[in-house]
């Protein structure tokens, strides 16, 4: 055998190298024949195979994956069938926000003679849910897909993709000098210094600031940097459902989380505000308030524009990395000796006598103050809790809070060289 020919590979060969060069640890998979030559590559990968009692699950746990670590979660299934129990875990990493790549099997595309069973059109099915759909047609042009999706699975805004892998494609022997992608070194665009000057100046003016935290917060970096934000300027914040988690609940300036869209506690404190900052808004989320013309002013931090609805138009936008936007206007604004927050702390003190009121009520049948507060007690500081949709996700939102020692506000003092108010 010449050296040309061993350093050859298959499709499936090529594609776990490529999955292997993103650094993929995990595929969640139920698999069929037509991923055997898939699955036979990973078998010498260092690739694990976590297998499924069914591809909406995988789907779901390599979406969640995505979320928890920031890296591309990757699921696969079989063709026909087996790739549309997917569906439902690709709209959940949409929506989500969730970086994920599904890929599926189909019989061969050059020469097949089983006409069309089981094969369906899995790849315009994917395309209203997906960021990016393609099936692979020539083993040479893998390794450049296989980035592609990756490229655009972790980009903001982060969501779902998916190829389609053929059997035959799978078996077909690549060029000889085919190569594999390496990951780009991309960074995210910074926010305009003048926009984030006018949002301190418009943060100095304001006489009762509150900081929202929203679902595209949670993201790498941008925890310390709000931590970083609320500990110099003393802003008081609140979360979404989504927002939770990303800073610690426990710290002293934590207002509650926005369950509801009107009326509960937390409102109180939002009502109030003259100026909400609005960090990582995403309108896949109930909306945490509502705007009013003439009311309150808003500012739009994200890393991208703001999509305006009736009841979301910001008067301003920071558009650019969270994190780097976050980092400046603590740099910038820091404490102010205007801003009122006495009301807000107020509020505070009812949700934090609201969240202890019948948290050990021994009752029955359990009242959900009491269930939650059972859960929090028996889980440890990086545990994880997984809900389903319904009234009592909302229990969870308001009274659980989410704690993490190595951001906890204890290790974390107020900084006394920030720089002083600009305004007197």
């Amino acid at each position: 055998m010449t050296a040309e020919a061993t350093t050859r590979r298959n499709g499936a060969e090529l594609f776990v190298r490529a999955l292997e060069n993103e650094g993929v640890r995990y595929i969640f998979a139920v698999p069929g024949e037509e991923n055997l030559d898939l699955l036979e590559a990973l078998r010498e990968s260092s690739i694990e195979l976590v297998l499924n009692r069914h591809e909406q699950a995988a789907g779901f746990m390599a979406a969640t994956y995505g979320r928890l670590t920031g890296r591309v979660g990757v699921c696969l299934s079989t063709l026909g069938p087996g790739a549309t129990n997917l569906v439902t875990a690709a709209a959940y990493a949409q929506l989500g926000g969730m970086p994920m790549m599904m890929i599926s099997g189909q019989k061969p595309i050059k020469s097949s003679k089983q006409g069309l069973f089981q094969i369906l059109d899995v790849v315009d099915l994917m395309r209203p849910l997906t960021k990016y759909t393609r099936q692979i047609s020539n083993a040479n042009t893998i390794p450049a897909k296989v980035r592609e999706a990756f490229r655009l699975a972790s980009e903001e805004r982060p969501g779902a993709v998916h190829l389609e892998l053929p059997e035959d494609i799978a078996s077909e022997v690549a060029e000889s000098d085919t190569h594999i992608f390496q990951p780009s070194d991309a960074r995210r665009p910074t926010a305009s210094t003048k926009s984030l000057d006018t949002a301190c100046d418009m943060i100095s003016k304001a006489r009762y600031p509150l900081i929202m935290i929203g679902a595209g917060a949670n993201r790498k970096r941008v925890s310390q940097a709000l931590i970083h934000l609320v500990n110099v300027t003393g802003i008081p914040f609140f979360t979404t459902q989504m927002g939770k988690g990303v800073v610690d609940e426990r710290h002293p300036r934590y207002l509650g989380n926005a369950a509801l869209s009107a009326g509960d506690f937390v409102h109180c404190a939002i009502d109030h505000a003259d100026l909400v900052i609005n960090v990582g808004h995403d309108v896949v989320e109930k909306p945490p308030f509502f705007m009013h013309p003439g009311g309150k002013q808003v500012i739009h931090v994200n890393f991208s524009a703001a999509d305006v609805d009736p009841v979301y138009f910001p008067q301003h936008e920071v558009v650019g990395d969270i994190a780097n936007s976050v980092e400046y206007l603590a740099e910038k604004c820091g404490q102010c000796s205007s801003h009122d927050f006495s009301r807000f702390m107020e509020v505070k003190a009812s949700v934090d006598s609201h969240m202890a009121d019948k948290a050990d009520d021994g009752r029955f049948p359990v009242i959900p103050q009491r269930i939650v507060n059972d859960v929090r007690q028996v889980m440890p500081d990086d545990g994880i809790i997984a809900l389903d949709n319904g009234m009592y996700k909302l229990w969870f939102a308001r009274n659980y809070p989410p704690t993490t020692t190595t951001l906890c506000c204890s290790t974390m003092p107020w900084r006394p060289w920030a720089p002083a108010c600009p305004v007197p």
